[in-house]
């Protein structure tokens, strides 16, 4: 799973401080804007690559870019995992998104690289690692996160409860996308957090409005029931 959309000094680069004798500029002395220019250039590219070149020449375009970059580079080794990734070989993507991230991969480009290294660990039976690696992403401080970064908060809970799915907690899996999907509703976001919790608490009882007292009647929900639109045929083709 990979989709590359925006590169640059937002996107994240490697740690500036220098990791393993790599050197501190993550470019290597490379013109930074004008190397993700030509790497944003290539993903824009990919379907149009692919068609003509096969998914062998994209990963070679990708690769030749990468190779510009110091050995054992944070985001040569981010970029050639996309490559590998977006072509059908988590295989090859697992180890290099882990060299990426062990070498200093920061920013977006960092939190990509673990729901990335996450989704592609679910396909080479590595589930419930991706729910170690997940959980603890969440667990991130809010600070520590760039804005960028944290607008994938919930592409993390998304791969989670797919990662959840696989091992076998269906309802712990439904419980994380109903409480991500409550806070973008424009009604029912009490009642649907509180169902989301319910999922995952058994002994709980149904969940009574903030302002109703203990051992009173629950009252009426104050959001009117919505009228149901008629089902549609989906159109054809």
């Amino acid at each position: 799973m990979c989709e590359e959309t925006k590169t640059g000094a937002q996107s994240g680069t490697a740690s500036t401080a220098g990791v393993g004798g790599v050197s501190a500029d993550p470019y290597g002395g490379v013109a930074a804007t004008d190397w993700e220019r030509r790497v944003a250039a290539v993903w824009a590219a990919l379907d149009r690559t692919v068609e003509a070149r096969g998914e062998a020449g994209f990963r070679a375009a990708v690769d030749a870019l990468a190779a510009e970059l110091p050995p054992g580079s944070a985001l040569a080794d981010f970029e050639r995992a996309c490559a590998y990734d977006s072509t059908g070989h988590s295989d090859r993507a697992v180890p290099l998104y882990r060299s990426a991230l062990a070498t200093g991969l920061t920013g977006l480009r960092r939190r990509r690289a673990v729901i990335q290294l996450s989704s592609s660990l679910r396909n080479v039976g590595g589930a419930t690692e991706s729910v170690r690696l997940l959980r603890a992403e969440l667990a991130v401080p809010y600070d520590e996160l760039d804005e960028p970064a944290r607008a994938l908060d919930d592409a993390v809970r998304a791969v989670l409860a797919l990662a959840l799915t696989d091992t076998g907690r269906e309802r712990e899996a439904v419980s994380l996308v109903l409480g991500a999907l409550a806070r973008h509703l424009p009604r029912y976001q009490r009642s649907m957090a509180a169902y989301a919790r319910l999922l995952v608490e058994p002994e709980s009882t149904e969940p009574r409005p903030a302002d109703a007292e203990p051992g009173q009647p629950r009252p009426a929900d104050p959001e009117p029931a919505e009228p149901r639109p008629a089902v549609r045929p989906a159109p054809g083709p």
